[in-house]
C-alpha cells in the first residue's frame, strides 16, 4: 500500500501562520498536521509515501519520504497536484489532502475497503459546520449516495434537506485497488488531451477539484464506493478550525 498526500497549497485563509509555512506543517498541539498523519500511516504499516509540494516546497523535511513537486501549483488545483504523481498512481493507493486529520479507526475502514474506488464520507458533516461560522455548509464538497454507491458528488449541485441522511461530505481520502487506479490515469489522459471550458464544478479542467474528477467518473458510469466513517476527523482551512482540531486532538 502506497500513500499520496496533495499538499501543495497555500492555506492563505490561516493567514500570517502560513506566511512562510505550508498549511499542512502548521502544527497542532507540537506536531504538525502531515506528521501526525504520516505516523498513522507508518503504524498501519503504509510506509511508502510521497508528498506533492508546491508552496514552501523547502520547509518539507521529513526523511523516508519521496517528495513531488508541483511547479504549477498557483494555476492548478487539487486534481492537477495530484496527477504530478500521475507515475505514482499504481496498484494500491491512498490518496488524501494534506490538511486533515483523521484519528486511527477512520484509517483502518479504508485499508479494510476491497472495492476499486472508495472515498470516506462524514454523515453526520452538518453538525461540525455549527463550529465552523467561517466555512459555509453550502460550500462542502458533498456527496449524494444511493443503495450504498455514490450517484453525485459536488460542492454546488447538491441540495440540502432536512433529515437527509443521503448525503455525505468528502473528507479527502480515497483509496484505490490496482484496478481503481489504472481507470483514474486513463481518464485523467483522456480528459487532459481533449477537455475544453467548464469542467463539472471547475471553471475549467486546469481547476479541476478533486470533486469534479470524482463527478467525471461518475459520469462514465464508474462505481465509486462510500465508506461512512466512524470517528473523529477535521478540515483545516482557518484559524478557528485550527481552534477546533486543538480540542480535538489533544
Amino acid at each position: 500500500m502506497k500513500a499520496i498526500f496533495i499538499a501543495a497549497g497555500e492555506g492563505s485563509r490561516l493567514e500570517n501562520l502560513t506566511k512562510d509555512l505550508p498549511k499542512p506543517l502548521v502544527e497542532i498541539n507540537g506536531k504538525s498536521i502531515i506528521e501526525r498523519q504520516i505516523e498513522l500511516l507508518r503504524k498501519n504499516n503504509v510506509n511508502d509515501i510521497i508528498v506533492v509540494t508546491g508552496y514552501k516546497k523547502e520547509k518539507f523535511t521529513f526523511k523516508n519520504i519521496k517528495y513531488i513537486h508541483n511547479p504549477n501549483f498557483r494555476e492548478q488545483e487539487q486534481t492537477g497536484s495530484l496527477m504530478v504523481a500521475r507515475s505514482e498512481i499504481v496498484g494500491d493507493i491512498l490518496i488524501m489532502f494534506g490538511d486533515i486529520l483523521f484519528e486511527e479507526t477512520i484509517l483502518q475502514q479504508m485499508l479494510n475497503s476491497k472495492c476499486d474506488i472508495v472515498i470516506a464520507i462524514d454523515k453526520n458533516w452538518e453538525k461540525s459546520y455549527e463550529e465552523r461560522p467561517d466555512n459555509p455548509k453550502s460550500e462542502a464538497d458533498k456527496v449524494l449516495i444511493k443503495d450504498d454507491k455514490v450517484i453525485q458528488i459536488s460542492a454546488k449541485n447538491i441540495k440540502i434537506n432536512d433529515n437527509d441522511n443521503n448525503i455525505g461530505e468528502l473528507l479527502g481520502l480515497m483509496k484505490l485497488s490496482p484496478k481503481g487506479s489504472k481507470i483514474l490515469i486513463e481518464q485523467y489522459k483522456k480528459l487532459e488531451n481533449s477537455h475544453v471550458g467548464k469542467f463539472h464544478d471547475a471553471p475549467s479542467f486546469k481547476k479541476a477539484k478533486f470533486v469534479d474528477i470524482l463527478q467525471e467518473l461518475l459520469s462514465l458510469g464508474i462505481i465509486i464506493t462510500p465508506v461512512s466513517i466512524i470517528g473523529k476527523w477535521c478540515e483545516i482551512d482557518t484559524k478557528h478550525d485550527l481552534e477546533i482540531a486543538k480540542k480535538m486532538f489533544k
